[in-house]
């Protein structure tokens, strides 16, 4: 299978795919063209790539997930406190994300909107609004 094909079965960006490459998550065949060959094992590592990578993974932590994958040895627990360490990280983001809604949401309540040129939006993002209550 040649990389377009991998690309259009995964829905992954042949650049992610050559990129992936390049930090030597996968070593397709080469042809002797030159041309990347994709055989099932090099597609199914790309699926548990995108997967993962979806689900908001770094680099480091696929790299280590696939360590782990092909591990038959590991230990269960270990997969496990990195996806904790990962929900954790999600959790914090979800968190900071809802701080900022809030915020936003007071601001844009606040505003008037109207043809005067105060506007509680603008005080606040210039740091303004706390200096001056």
């Amino acid at each position: 299978m040649n990389i377009g094909d991998v690309s259009t079965r995964l829905g992954l960006p042949a650049k992610t795919i050559r990129y992936y490459e390049d930090i030597g998550l996968i070593k397709p065949l080469r042809s002797a063209n030159g041309y990347r060959t994709f055989v099932a094992a090099d597609v199914h590592r790309l699926a548990f790539l995108g997967r993962a990578r979806a689900l908001g993974f770094t680099i480091e932590d696929c790299r280590t997930l696939m360590a782990l994958y092909h591990d038959e040895s590991r230990a269960s627990s270990d997969v496990k406190d990195l996806a904790k360490d990962h929900l954790g990280k999600i959790e914090a983001k979800i968190h900071d994300l809802q701080m900022m809604h809030e915020t936003l949401s007071e601001l844009v309540n606040t505003c008037a909107g109207d043809n005067r040129p105060d506007c509680p939006i603008l005080s606040d993002l210039s740091g303004l609004s706390s200096t001056l209550s």
